[in-house]
């Protein structure tokens, strides 16, 4: 602080002094004047001196700050032109007005001044009209951090090209833990004499071991039939551009012994923590496993998973004893229950229903009530032939709620039993999720990243033609108390019928047993045909979709519904099954629309082309030759548009067989 500014600030006791002298000596002048008129000749003098210097002090003051606001207005203009922080000023047409030279350093124009953004940097243009404050752009091989004051039409550049080198390089050297799991190795294996076995683990483990060294990984075997295997992220990210060709290498090298093993790898990354890195690793391995295998699952912290690979069709795993020990287990649950709640997925198929009248037979044979959640308005062809079916026998049709009755009488003892889906966003009533806490997950399809959580038992066999075919084999195993009533055996007979396409697709030698028990209990095949049947004006509709059809690479052949038609999704599904039956057609795919906002795909394929692949893309999934998505809000050109691009993508990325 200035000495003149202390000086002053002490002065102002001093004048409250000789306020009160003042007040003194008018009170002495009632008493006596003369000394009244002394004492005030004594306070004019200081006063008068402490004016004159107080006069003084305010000119240097004056002074003081006349300087100071010269030095800051100085010190200003030397920031913005000589700081290492680029400045901007635009006008509303995107023109810049003025650049401070640090930014104008980095482009090879005399001056910035008078060019467009558009001719300078494109990339600004996205920040201002989106109307983002700050974001990281390139300008030059340079990243930089822009901050945008809108008001002032100005913007700020801090050079952030070393910090971002410096994050890149901490993510790049982080740990990658993968889990390495040969799929069938058991089930190859176990026929082989020593030197057969000896013969294949040298090539699979050499194969694997000349991909590690030619890419940087620690591997090492943990048992017959796992590795693990270590790396960074930087690594990973390079094996995720090749989409990581150990599957093929692997596959294509037994082959050649008449084998056929394949690999499952689960990943686990982004996080320092290795004993999370671990449990990552595990549970993309069995996320992997859970999609039928011969892929990678990539799993990070976030719930975020990415898929590769995935081409096989699954080879059936599962044995009766997984089927016994997994029917015994829900047995247990139904009987610890006070009641069972069987759930499908939304617009019901009749794989959805046939499972959940087999699930509602297993607990009839354990003598707990159960009930089927339907909802009526999404009812329709078959599941509704079918319902008229059963609604003569009121026992059986009594047992069909709708989702607020079914919230209504679950309690804490409540098993729900979800089928046919695995997701929570596509079953029929999301709210029992969040209500009944013991949930039983049973599904034939690969799994996704969505997923219940925490069931208490999970029986997913993307292995399996269907989850009629599942349920079928639990009644097999279940206590004999009351036969299976026909029209149960129909119900579960067509949900199998329609998710082979009568026996012609996904069907293993379990199917036919599954279809063979349900024929020796009463299924009536008539009426699964009867059930199956459709009218003159859906046929119609279907062969106007078929027709619209047009190859777009070879084998491939996309249709597409009118703009302004709705259609059932049931017969977008069948228009493809229908196209996969052309010649020279591998691979099919539907858009039509379903509503006034919602467009369906529907995709087949014979094997040879991945579907699933190419639907999980655009946020759907399904089965290697089964698959589906949906979109919100666009066209059917546009959703045209994406469903190309993201058959390009598929081949680019090496996905052909």
């Amino acid at each position: 602080m200035p000495a003149f500014i202390e000086k002053r600030s002490i002065r102002y006791p001093f004048y409250g002094l000789i306020g009160i002298a003042a007040v003194l000596l008018i009170v002495l002048s009632f008493y006596n004047w003369i000394a009244s008129l002394a004492g005030l000749f004594l306070i004019i003098l200081p006063l008068y001196y402490m004016i004159i210097i107080d006069n003084r002090q305010r000119k240097e003051m004056e002074e003081y700050i006349s300087t100071l606001s010269y030095r800051v207005k100085r010190v200003g203009e030397e920031a913005l032109m000589e700081m290492p922080i680029g400045i901007m000023l635009i006008n509303d047409e995107y023109f810049i007005e003025w650049a401070n030279p640090f930014l104008s350093s980095y482009f090879d124009e005399d001056t910035l001044v008078g060019k467009s953004l558009y001719e300078i940097a494109d990339s600004l243009v996205p920040l201002i009209k989106q109307e983002v404050d700050t974001e990281i752009i390139t300008l030059h091989d340079r990243k930089f951090q822009v901050i945008l004051k809108r008001e002032e039409r100005l913007l700020y550049f801090f050079d952030v090209t070393e910090q971002k080198e410096i994050e890149k390089l901490y993510h790049d050297e982080r740990t990658v833990i993968a889990i390495i799991f040969l799929d069938n190795y058991d089930e190859l294996t176990q026929g082989m004499d020593d030197q057969m076995r000896g013969s294949i683990n040298n090539i699979v483990t050499s194969t694997l071991n000349r991909w590690a060294q030619e890419n940087g990984v620690f591997l090492k075997r943990i048992s017959s039939e796992r590795f693990i295997a270590v790396f960074s992220e930087g690594i990973l990210q390079m094996l995720e551009k090749g989409k990581f060709t150990v599957l093929d290498e692997v596959r294509e090298m037994t082959s050649k012994q008449n084998l056929s093993f394949t690999l499952s790898i689960g990943v686990g990354a982004g996080t320092p923590s290795l004993p999370e890195l671990g449990v990552l690793a595990q549970s993309s391995l069995d996320l992997a496993l859970g999609r039928g295998g011969d892929q990678v699952a990539i799993k990070q912290p976030n719930g975020k998973v990415k898929f590769f690979g995935g081409k096989t069709n699954p080879i059936e795993k599962r044995t009766r004893v997984r089927a016994r020990v997994i029917s015994h287990a829900l047995k247990e649950l139904i009987i610890a229950s006070d009641k069972v709640i069987i759930m499908g997925h939304k617009n019901p198929d009749m794989d959805s229903i046939g499972s959940s009248i087999g699930i509602y037979r297993v607990a009839q044979m354990n003598q707990k009530e159960a009930y089927m959640v339907v909802n009526a308005q999404e009812l329709g062809g078959g599941v509704q032939r079918l319902m008229e079916e059963i609604r003569p026998q009121e026992h059986l049709y009594s047992h069909f709620i709708g989702p607020e009755e079914a919230l209504e009488i679950s309690t804490e003892k409540t098993l729900l039993v979800i089928v046919d889906t695995h997701k929570p966003a596509l079953v029929i009533e999301a709210r029992l999720l969040n209500k009944i806490d013991h949930v039983v997950v049973i599904d034939h399809h690969r799994r996704g990243e969505e997923f219940i959580d925490n069931p208490v038992l999970v029986y997913m066999e993307p292995y399996a033609s269907s989850t009629s075919e599942l349920v079928t084999e639990f009644l097999e195993y279940q206590p004999k108390r009351g036969k299976i009533e026909m029209i149960e055996a129909t119900a579960l007979l067509a949900g199998i019928v329609v998710d082979t396409k009568s026996f012609t697709l996904r069907t293993g030698a379990r199917t036919f047993d599954a279809a063979s028990y349900l024929r020796g209990q009463g299924a009536d095949t008539i009426l699964v045909q009867k059930l199956l049947k459709e009218n003159i004006d859906t046929y119609i509709k279907r062969s106007k979709l078929i027709e619209s059809a047009a190859v777009f690479h070879e084998g491939i052949a996309i249709a597409k519904g009118d703009e302004e038609e709705f259609n059932d999704q049931v017969l977008i599904a069948q228009a493809a099954d229908t196209l996969l039956t052309m010649d020279n057609v591998v691979a099919s795919f539907v858009i039509a629309r379903r509503s006034d906002e919602i467009i369906s795909i529907s995709a087949r394929s014979l094997g040879s082309i991945n579907v699933q692949v190419i639907m999980e893309s655009l946020s759907g999934g399904g089965h290697l030759t089964n698959a589906a998505t949906q979109f919100a809000g666009i066209t059917i050109l546009e959703a045209e548009k994406q469903l190309k691009q993201a058959i390009e993508d598929y081949f680019e990325g090496g996905k052909k067989e």
